[in-house]
This record gives structure tokens, sequence and C-alpha cells, in this order.
């Protein structure tokens, strides 16, 4: 008898058993699918379709968008959103946004149905003879902050040209041809890696590119704008574009700018070629528009403090920014991962080798930082040392989660908060990817006898086919050990697969500590450490009590199975009182202290919404904080890898 003869008679004999409360009964089915949207095809679109933004209504902080689609046949059409952000790594484009979505064709305002289960899909049908679909909406952005990210203001804007137009199905991006224009208000600077074709009366018209460049070509504009050239060479021209708050925020000094062009220099000293004609640096000095840092291929997104250029001795922790959006041209965006890569933005992304594509750009972000002087090796020596504290002791969840399965996050979580961070994990791909590739350089060079380093994995991986930028060229985990054993034969395979495929709770401190150094705790924090709390406004205590709180003393994070955790704090609470008196910042650090030398545990009175409490933390350890320390007689490795090159 047959596996499938004796399955059915042993259902029969079964079925006879069973009394009939329990027989197999029909019950819900599942409804069937519509037919799926028209898979993409790698053939060119017989047409051009057209995207016009009007950006002028700041006080409402609407885009007003018109599009025309060409008719290539008969029939019902599917016009697309796009769904999937690159360089978010998430379906998380906010069609929530849109708004007023009509189609017109022959005269006509088209019906349309969203698609029930692809609901970024839009379907149509055009009467019979019409040549173009006209589309309009409006992206009626966040006004204010607890609905997203600010994108308009009464000084600047972002367009951000994927939540601006849609496209039509059944063909690759890069095969539809974009005319695009926007409407800015008048006088307005801007910077985008877009072409100028014309331009007037606040009106910039493009050229022609495919729909690919033109989603990944962001525009940055406002009304304090200055631009920098960071080289003219002549090679493929680098500008910086800066929009701000207020007018005197744009006073860069001719030092500052150097070490920006700096950036660029040491960036190709270490890649060894560009895969860009022209880069745009993007940057907005703001407090009003949201902040960002978001890569493109030949351009970025970049908000950070307004005083970057006239505080700059205070807001160093915000100099990384330029510097890890930079060097995603080469990683992330040229060489890209195959799972990542998609023909569309419509696409499922697989983000598995986040820890290349983030964290190891996290690493070149902080290299060239230092390599260019737009951070110190001191500051990124006392950076590094707050990461090397976070994953030793601030992320106890590497008891239970590998940094592999954290490159779900941006689609697990969508980036919202989390109540247990350092428990639940979050994207910890970028700093612990960072901490497994310090590892990775210090052995090449331990093992190479400092003939070798990361810097030739970097050139032979991110560094080929110069000046090719219009096609990604992709790798897998395979291509990534294949390219680090021709630089230094060892079993990486081995190595990567155990410090982020497996659950790996030994602290990941091996670079660290063969860099020439080790991690030590003092009460004293570094300058880096101060800049850092003062740029985000907070108090850090994580590795006292195992708490950090907010000007308000609201309680931003609790590390688990802290003395905080234990007297069961969470994030929210607000600390009322310490020891009996009125919380300050400073009473609270002092309180700290004189625990140490003994007596009782500390006293805070807690606010939790409309209850209070009175809490004992149980700690004895004093102030600590995270620092560096040279490991005698041993080689500086580190150093060396944050020497500027020549």
């Amino acid at each position: 008898m047959t596996l499938r003869k004796r399955a059915i008679a042993s259902a029969a004999v079964l079925a006879f058993a069973l009394p009939a409360f329990a027989q197999p009964s029909p019950g819900p089915q599942p409804t069937p699918l519509p037919p799926a949207v028209a898979e993409p095809r790698d053939v060119a679109y017989p047409g051009v379709i057209t995207v016009d933004v009007d950006a002028t209504d700041l006080e409402r902080r609407i885009f007003r968008v018109r599009q025309s689609i060409p008719v290539t046949a008969p029939g019902p059409m599917t016009i697309l959103f796009p769904q999937w952000v690159p360089g978010g790594h998430s379906p998380r484009n906010p069609i929530y946004n849109i708004a007023g979505l009509t189609f017109r064709a022959g005269g006509e305002t088209l019906r349309w149905t969203r698609d029930p289960v692809q609901v970024f899909a839009f379907h149509i049908t055009p009467p019979a003879g019409a040549r173009t679909v006209e589309v309009e909406f409006q992206h009626v952005t966040p006004t204010a902050g607890d609905q997203g990210r600010v994108l308009i203001t009464p000084e600047m804007l972002n367009a951000q040209w994927v939540s601006l137009a849609m496209y039509p199905a059944g063909y690759y991006m890069r095969r539809i041809p974009v005319d695009a224009s926007i409407r800015l208000p008048a006088g307005w600077g801007y910077g985008t890696a877009l072409e100028t074709a014309s331009e007037a009366d606040g009106l910039v018209r493009f050229r022609q590119v495919d729909f690919d460049t033109f989603t990944d070509s962001p525009l940055f504009a406002g009304k304090h704008f200055k631009r920098y050239d960071l080289d003219t060479s002549g090679k493929s021209p680098v500008r910086l574009n800066i929009v701000a708050d207020r007018p005197e925020l744009l006073a860069a000094t001719p030092e500052q700018i150097e070490k920006h062009r700096e950036l660029v220099r040491q960036a190709d000293r270490l890649f060894g070629a560009r895969h860009f004609d022209h880069y745009d640096f993007l940057l907005a000095l703001t407090e009003r528009m949201g902040g960002i840092g978001l890569e493109h291929h030949r351009s970025s997104e970049n908000g950070t403090d307004p005083e970057y250029f006239t505080e700059w001795t205070k807001n160093a922790p915000a100099r990384n920014l330029l510097p890890h959006e930079y060097a995603h041209s080469w990683d992330g965006k040229y060489r890209r991962p195959a799972d990542l890569w998609r023909p569309t933005l419509n696409e499922p992304m697989r983000d598995s080798l986040l820890w290349v594509y983030e964290g190891q750009d996290q690493y070149w972000g902080f290299v060239l930082g230092a390599r260019s002087g737009l951070v110190t090796k001191q500051q990124t020596l006392d950076a590094l040392a707050m990461t090397a504290a976070t994953y030793s002791e601030g992320r106890p969840g590497r008891q239970w989660r590998s940094v592999e399965d954290t490159t779900n996050d941006p689609i697990l979580a969508g980036r919202r908060p989390i109540p247990w961070t350092s428990w639940q994990r979050s994207e910890d791909y970028y700093s612990e990817g960072q901490l497994v590739w310090l590892d990775v350089d210090t052995l090449i060079r331990e093992r190479s006898g400092g003939k070798r380093s990361l810097d030739d994995f970097a050139r032979a991986f991110f560094g080929v086919n110069d000046g090719e930028w219009k096609q990604p060229l992709t790798y897998d985990f395979d291509e990534v050990v294949r390219t680090l054993d021709k630089v230094q034969p060892y079993d990486w395979a081995k190595f990567l697969d155990e410090k982020l495929r497996q659950v790996s709770p030994e602290f990941p401190l091996a670079g660290v500590e063969r860099g020439g150094y080790r991690l030590v705790y003092t009460d004293t924090p570094t300058d880096y450490w101060k800049d850092n709390e003062a740029s985000r406004k907070i108090v850090d205590l994580t590795y006292s009590v195992g708490l950090t709180l907010n000007r308000e003393a609201r309680i931003t994070g609790v590390l688990w199975d802290s003395p905080a955790f234990k007297a069961g704090l969470t994030v929210g609470d607000q600390l009322m009182a310490v020891n009996g008196i009125a919380y300050d910042a400073e009473r609270f650090k002092e309180a700290i202290t004189a625990a140490k030398a003994g007596g009782q545990p500390i006293s805070v009175i807690v606010k939790d919404g409309d209850h209070f409490r009175t809490v004992a933390i149980d700690y004895r350890g004093g102030l600590r904080y995270p620092r560096l320390e040279r490991i005698a007689g041993t080689p500086d490795r580190l150093s060396a890898i944050y020497a500027p090159r020549k």
C-alpha cells in the first residue's frame, strides 16, 4: 500500500472512531486572494512620467503633487506608491499622510480601489483611447512632532521624492524615465543630487532621470542657505549644502570647512574609488525640522544641532553623522547586500547583512571622522569607550539574542520606542557590528605583523569599478568571507558566525584590547560623555544606578537587572525627590557618591502617572563612567587606525 493510500485508510478509521461532536466540520475557509499585482520586468517603460511638486504652502506644511503617467496598454492599470524606504530598511513610507488622491483620464475622474493585500497599490481603468493618467494628491506632512518627523518649517523643508511620487506597476524602477519639477518659496536656496535643467521664479525643473535615481535624490531647501565646494579637482564634484534656522548659524570658519574637505580626501585614500558622478551633502542645522541621517548613493540627508559650526567645541558627538552617511555611498549603496536590493520599492527587502551595510559603515564613520580631524583621536577613543561599555554591561539582552537577529528590528519595531532596550535589544548591528569590525581589523593587523588591515578589505571590496554608479554591485556572506581571506587567511566564516549569528554572551572587547586599550570606569565623565549628555538633554547614570533621565527628571531608560530595575523603576517614571529633598541632577549624583561610603540606600520619591511612591535604590558603587586606558607594553593599534592617511 502506498503512503498516500495508507494515510487515507488511517483517516477513515479515525473518523469512524471519533464521537459525533469531534467529527471534522467544514468551518470557515480562507477567502481567495485577489490577483497579484504585476511583477516588475526589466524592460523599458514606453513613456515618461512627470512629477510636479508645489512646496510653497509653509503655513499648512503641505506638499501638493501633480503627475502624469502614460497609458501603455488598454484595460486596467495599477499605480504604486513606494512602500519600502532604502536606508530605513523597512516598509515605512508614510502613505497615511497621502490625501486628496484623484486619478483623471480622457476627461473624466476615474474610480480607484486600493489593493486589499498590497495596500500601497491602486487599481484604475482608464477609458478607451486615453493616453495619459493625471494623478493629483497632497502629502500632508506633520504639523507637530508627535505626528512624525517634521518636514516643513517657515525656514526650510525636506522634499523626499520617495513619498511625493507614484509609478506604474510592471517595470523595474530604473527603466522608468521621470521629468520632475518643484516650486519653492521665493528666494530660497536648495541642494539635491538631481541636476537642474532650468530655474525661474522659484520653479526648478530637473534633468530627466530614471525613477530609481529620482527617489534616491532628495532635496533640502531653505530661506537661509549656503553651499561649499568640498572637491573641485574635476574628478567628481562634492558639495556641502546647508540650510539653517537662522542666518548666523551658517557661519562656518575656513578651518571647519577644511576638515570636511579632508573627509573627502580621506575617503578617497580609504576606498580608492568613487561611485558617483557628483555628491551632495544635505545638512540642516535646526531644532525645528526633524532630525535625520539617511544615506543615498549621490547624497545624504543630515539634520543635526543648530550650533554645529558656532559651538564647535561642544558638539563633537554630532560630527560622526556626515562621515557615516558619506561612507554609505560605498558601503550600502554601491556595494549592496543581494537580499536587500530589489527592482522596485514595493518588493520586500531582507536585512540579514546589515551588520556589513550598517555595522562596518559605523566603523568607517568613526575612523574617517578621526582621520579627517572632524573629531580628535581622544574624542574617538572616548566614543569607543561608550560603545564598549554598552556591549559589556549595557546590553544584557546579548544573553538570549544574536546580533544578526537584530537586523530584523527595522521591520519588527519600525524604530518605535520600546520599554526595555537593554534586554530586548534594538538594531545592535550598528554599534556591536562596529566592535566586531574593530575585532577584525586588529586581528588582521596582528596576524599580518602590521602589513595589512581592514583598509585593504575596504579597497578590495568597496573600491572596485572606479566611476561606476548607475548599477549597484551586490554581494553575499560568502563574498565577504572570500575577500577577508584574500586580505588575511583565517577562518572568517567561523569567526563571523560566532560573533554575529550565534548568541554570544562574551563581552565583545577583543578588538579594543588588541588595539592596546582596556575599558575602565572612573567617577568622572569624559568631555565627550558630557557633550553627549548635553546634546541629548539627558543625565546618564547607566553604569551606576542603571538609568537615564531627561531634564524634567523623567526616566528615559532603565538597564535590565540594574539597581534601578530591582527598585521597580521604569521608563516614564519621574523622580520628584532624592533623600527627602526636591530632585536635582547634581543632588542625585551626590547621593550616589555618598551611598558609596556606607549608610542607607538612596531614597527617591517617584511619580508614576497620578501615583506617588517612595523607592529605595540599594546601590553602593558610586558614580561610574567609561573610558579607555592604555595597556602598557602593547602595540597602540587604535592610534594607527585613527591616524590620517597620507
